[in-house]
């Protein structure tokens, strides 16, 4: 089959560089460049993320990146002790004061890239998610 489990995901932002130094010195990635002004997330020993700019880039209406923690409340406390705010929701999604939604299924919590991409902290004691 032409497929292949090496599959990769990506995504746009408006300013490589600023989006460089969030991903690599708020969040704590590994970030490497690319070809052609890309820059790559490393995920972890084969995993990668591609984010490329784009002039007219218009942010994702959707979670675009997942990073499952072992304690919500805790990768909440430190991202926001880093200047990450999160995003607060009503409605069906209603988060708490620190943005974190206990509703139901597992928790989790919303915030922003510079380009306005959605990411989230999810809370996943069980390996493998």
């Amino acid at each position: 089959m032409i497929l292949t489990n090496k599959a990769f995901s990506g995504f746009s932002v408006n300013d490589i560089q600023k989006a460089k130094s969030f991903y690599q010195d708020k969040l704590g990635m590994e970030v490497t460049d690319g070809p052609m002004g890309v820059m790559e997330l490393h995920i972890n020993n084969d995993s990668k993320v591609l984010v490329y700019p784009k002039a007219t880039h218009s942010p994702a209406s959707y979670t675009v990146l997942n990073f499952p923690v072992d304690n919500i409340d805790q990768a909440v406390d430190e991202l926001s002790s880093k200047g990450i705010r999160f995003i607060q929701y009503g409605g069906e999604i209603k988060t708490d004061d620190k943005g974190i939604f206990r509703g139901g299924g597992p928790l989790i919590a919303w915030f922003e890239d510079p380009a306005g991409n959605i990411l989230s902290v999810i809370e996943s004691p069980e390996k493998g998610m």
